[in-house]
């Protein structure tokens, strides 16, 4: 069986913004992405997902801890 694997700079120019909140530049789903992510996970829970659903998802939520930490970090220092 072949591994599949989707790494999270897959979205780096379709499913990413920044976007401006109380002077600070936070990172954010663009929304097709925040609707993919609903999807898989509506999926996931129904036990419905494809191998490489799973791995879209994984990297996603892996995105989604980046995109908190950043974030935080900006949030922190200003």
């Amino acid at each position: 069986m072949t591994s599949v694997v989707i790494k999270p700079s897959f979205w780096l120019t379709e499913g990413i913004r920044v976007e401006r909140v109380n002077n600070l530049n936070l990172f954010k789903f663009t929304e097709e992405l925040g609707l993919r992510m609903q999807e898989l996970l509506d999926k996931k829970k129904a036990d419905l997902l494809t191998p490489e659903e799973t791995a879209e998802l994984e990297a996603i939520d892996e995105l989604d801890t980046i995109f908190s930490y950043i974030n935080a970090i900006n949030a922190s220092q200003s």
